[in-house]
């Protein structure tokens, strides 16, 4: 019969929800047509004719208490379909408070409290089974024809890693879901709760899953939350699925999920080496910034992109978003209006080298808080142009530094690099020395203010290589396995940090919420990694054989290229703060009066093509900068 009648209405499963409206009417309904019956029974039992007159009064009073409740519980705000024992509850306790609320004024009107509580338990309890009993027929119909859908299309059967409630959860909306692809067939378990089920659904226990994954034949797919999972089990977990040939599925957080109910991608690099979500303090993020006017430099790039993005959340007065790149800024532009149509921002093309720009930008706007992600930082591209990386690290860093304490900025937040410890190159060299002026700027300030703190807060952010970000090595290897390979490694123990975008520019709003000035905070980046292990992974998650079907080739390491980064240099001491993510480091100071004559020549310099002369001052200014596998390793020499 239900065969029939869904090829009498094939779209039945996509039947637009019940309007709430209709939801709230057909409720009232079931709640006057529970006190008719209620009364008629009352009629049986007693004996007494009904008083028509009264009756209308008595059913009017009866489903205004009722649908004030309802209103007041929202019991119509569910959608039928996916009905759950929250909605019963919810619908439970409306009723209950509407019928002690009716039995009170029943009581008051005519004196009879054991016959005013019989009827109204009676009436309760009809008005909960006529509205639930509907909500369960129409789920217990919906979920009947998706059976029926789900044979028919032959849904992939996945099993959903883990048992925790946000597992279960994600469960039930792919069960619950209009489109999805995926049946769910069962459980695994990282303790050993086998012979139980949830859902319905039988559970594995990990271990004996792993060891008899021959006898599951039927799934095709894992379903995992890459963020509850440690990298170890992660790698296991992908080589399985790889070499079983199982689809690895990674599901997005619940609230990203409610917001997209189809967002299951396959498992990808990032899934397997990002950790688990940051914590940082949003509100009192949000209560220092609410109202308030933020400039980011480097807005269209990866870095300054995302700040912008999470900037977007906290209802500033102004975003003015600044970025030399065209194309970038007009597309992160057209980005924010789909996105966040009610934040007001405007879009700047400038360069931070040029002063007077950067000054028209603070008296027009006058920003309260900076963010500085404009940077050169490609390695090899600034070892052969070191004016280009000065101009741009330095003297940009610079500009939008002095015109933040020119203009009363209340805090400048810049963004540098792991490549600025211990220096091999011309590039971590260049912001090593803009580390070098933002702090001794604000040691100067504090000098002259002994009894004031400066008006701006000058704060550092340093971090190593982040995922996805422009001319990071995973687009190079996904390009590269594309196309067959070979993919390029400079050299087999060549190893970096590795975290997220996001989770980098949470930890930079973070610290540039609770920094007090002059600190370098360095972030937690978690194990390094080898980056052949990271390439080996990214070809068999493109389901290919390392070295057989796609081909590793070591390069050997590029001018100013270290096997490894660090996060302080040998002087160099850090303390904890209250997020265990962010330390401070305790940085050896320098007084600006000494360093900014070297600075301004440094500077001046670089307008020309003198590489060596540049390099060499680099060096004065920063005594631990050592070239590695660069031509300017000859200065090292004397």
């Amino acid at each position: 019969m239900i065969e029939h009648f869904l090829k009498l209405f094939p779209k039945l499963r996509t039947f637009p929800h019940l309007p709430r409206k209709i939801i709230f009417l057909f409720d009232l309904f079931s709640a006057l047509f529970a006190f008719l019956l209620t009364t008629f029974i009352y009629v049986e039992l007693t004996s007494i004719p009904i008083n028509w007159n009264r009756f209308l009064e008595k059913a009017l009073i009866c489903v205004g208490i009722t649908g004030l409740s309802f209103f007041a519980f929202k019991t119509y705000s569910g959608l039928l379909r996916y009905s759950t024992f929250k909605d019963a509850l919810r619908i439970w306790f409306a009723i209950f408070c509407a019928n002690v609320i009716l039995a009170i004024i029943y009581f008051i009107a005519y004196q009879r409290f054991f016959i005013t509580l019989s009827i109204f338990f009676i009436n309760f309890l009809l008005t909960f089974i006529f509205i639930f009993s509907f909500r369960m027929l129409v789920r217990v119909i919906f979920d009947y024809v998706n059976r029926i859908h789900d044979n028919r299309i032959k849904m992939s059967p996945m099993l959903v890693y883990g048992v925790e409630p946000s597992n279960i959860n994600l469960a039930k909306m792919i069960e619950t879901g209009d489109n999805s692809n995926y049946k769910i067939i069962g459980f695994i378990s990282t303790s050993n709760i086998s012979h139980q089920k949830i859902m319905g659904k039988p559970i594995y226990y990990k271990d004996v899953f792993y060891n008899n994954i021959h006898k599951f034949n039927q799934v095709k797919a894992i379903l995992i939350q890459p963020e509850d999972i440690n990298r170890l089990e992660k790698q296991v977990l992908a080589e399985i699925c790889y070499q079983n040939k199982i689809e690895l599925m990674a599901a997005p957080s619940i609230q990203k999920w409610k917001s997209d109910r189809n967002e299951i991608n396959n498992f990808n690099i990032e899934d397997l080496l990002g950790r688990a979500p940051i914590e940082i303090d949003t509100d009192t993020i949000r209560k220092n910034l609410e109202g308030k006017r933020a400039l980011v430099t480097g807005a269209a790039g990866s870095i300054g992109s995302e700040i912008v993005r999470q900037l977007c959340q906290f209802n500033l007065e102004l975003l003015i978003l600044c970025d030399i790149a065209e194309t970038p800024l007009h597309q992160l532009g057209l980005n924010l209006k789909e996105a966040f149509p009610d934040v007001k921002f405007v879009s700047i093309i400038a360069d931070v080298r040029n002063k007077g720009k950067m000054e028209h930008i603070f008296s027009a706007y006058n920003p309260h808080c900076v963010y500085h992600a404009a940077a050169y930082k490609h390695v090899p591209m600034m070892e052969n142009h070191p004016g280009e990386a000065i101009l741009t690290n330095v003297l940009g860093s610079k500009n939008v530094a002095d015109m933040a304490l020119a203009y009363g900025a209340e805090n400048f937040v810049m963004i540098s690099t792991d490549k600025a410890v211990n220096p091999s190159n011309v590039m971590g060299a260049s912001k090593r020395i803009a580390e070098i002026y933002i702090q001794a700027l604000f040691g100067h300030l504090e000098k002259e203010n002994t009894e004031n703190s400066p008006s701006t807060r000058f704060i550092t952010t340093r971090f190593g290589n982040v995922l996805g970000s422009n001319g990071s090595v995973i687009p190079i290897f996904e390009k590269q396995i594309k196309e067959g390979g070979p993919v390029t490694v400079t050299d087999p123990d060549i190893i970096r940090y590795f975290m997220t975008i996001p989770e980098a520019c949470s930890l930079v709003l973070e610290a540039g919420n609770f920094g007090k000035g002059g600190e370098i905070f360095i972030f937690d980046m978690g194990e390094p990694v080898k980056i052949k292990d990271m390439a080996e992974e990214m070809i068999r998650l493109s389901g290919f054989k390392p070295y057989e079907e796609i081909n590793i080739v070591f390069t050997g390491l590029r001018p100013g290229e270290k096997l490894y980064e660090e996060l302080l240099y040998d002087k160099e001491t850090h303390n904890p703060t209250h997020n265990k993510k962010i330390m401070v480091a305790n940085v050896c100071k320098q007084d600006i009066k000494k360093i900014s004559p070297l600075l301004n020549q440094l500077i001046e310099i670089s307008y020309s093509c003198d590489n060596m002369k540049i390099v060499k001052i680099m060096k004065q200014i920063v005594p631990e900068f050592v070239s590695i596998n660069s031509e300017f390793e000859v200065l090292d020499e004397h």
